[in-house]
């Protein structure tokens, strides 16, 4: 089966984080690719996933995705891998918007543990 073409226009869009967006780019149970843009300041809180591996691309702007003992920051053009089962939370702690795809396989839906880190 051909799919049809989808960019943030006609893609699913939602809201988390009270100001992050997300657009469902593939939205399959095996496979999901998301397009994210997070604005200065913002980021996710802590967690893993049992099941998902997730690969995190970023298009434009900084990211950094924080473990628990280690940060790693990548800008446009660099990915990175966090296999299931890591700790992970994405913040962006640059002054403007990082926009990025993350690609999760299977789907995160239902696979979220939330934790909380201590400082």
């Amino acid at each position: 089966m051909i799919s049809q073409v989808t960019d943030t226009s006609t893609a699913e869009h939602y809201t988390w984080g009270g100001v992050c967006d997300g657009w469902h780019l593939l939205k399959d149970p095996s496979l999901s690719v998301i397009q994210e843009r997070v604005p200065p300041n913002a980021g996710e809180v802590p967690h893993f996933h049992v099941k998902a591996r997730q690969y995190f691309y970023v298009i434009s702007g900084a990211a950094t995705l924080e473990f628990e003992n280690t940060k790693v920051s990548f800008g446009p053009n660099q990915g990175l891998h966090v296999p299931p089962n890591v700790s992970h939370r994405f913040v962006n702690d640059s002054d403007a918007d990082v926009v990025f795809l993350v690609i999760s396989s299977p789907t995160t839906a239902g696979d979220r543990v939330n934790l909380e880190w201590s400082a």
